[in-house]
């Protein structure tokens, strides 16, 4: 693969993992109107991290030549969250989702760039774990067998 493959690969998985941070921001608002008080901190700091995560990706974007990817007006969640439950298992779908797409940077990505998208996938998969209660052996890509499924995050509403 030539240099210029590598970066184009590169910058596009920074540009997916943006816009998986703008729907996991839009997610955790979300999952904060319908959480329980008990938990309502840790939704609070998953939604911080997230949006931290996502300004620092836009600078990246930035860095690397390209036009971020922006935020859509709305996301499709995977299933209706009508209350503290389902915003609990919309939490842990969010961080495993993210997770995937993290994988793919540090897949695409060298260097200091490659250290933090493989501390974002941790922090995500620990988060997965904080909400779910499961683990999976290797965060970001049992997803990917999980029949012929991509983990992006919500999808923009249409």
């Amino acid at each position: 693969m030539s240099d210029g493959e590598a970066k184009d690969r590169e910058l596009r998985a920074l540009q997916a993992a943006l816009a998986a941070e703008h729907a996991a921001v839009y997610g955790y608002g979300v999952v904060g109107g319908r959480i329980g008080k008990e938990r309502r901190g840790e939704a609070r700091a998953a939604y911080d991290a997230h949006r931290a995560r996502r300004d620092v990706l836009v600078r990246q974007v930035r860095d690397a030549g390209g036009t971020p990817v922006a935020a859509a007006a709305g996301y499709a969640l995977p299933f209706a969250v009508p209350d503290a439950a389902a915003a609990v298992r919309l939490a842990a779908e969010l961080e495993a989702r993210v997770a995937g797409i993290y994988a793919d940077l540090v897949r695409d990505s060298t260097g200091e760039r490659r250290r933090a998208a493989a501390e974002a996938l941790r922090e995500a998969a620990v988060r997965s774990v904080r909400w779910s209660g499961k683990s999976v052996a290797f965060p970001g890509l049992a997803e990917r067998s999980a029949a012929g499924t991509t983990p992006g995050a919500a999808a923009p509403a249409r």
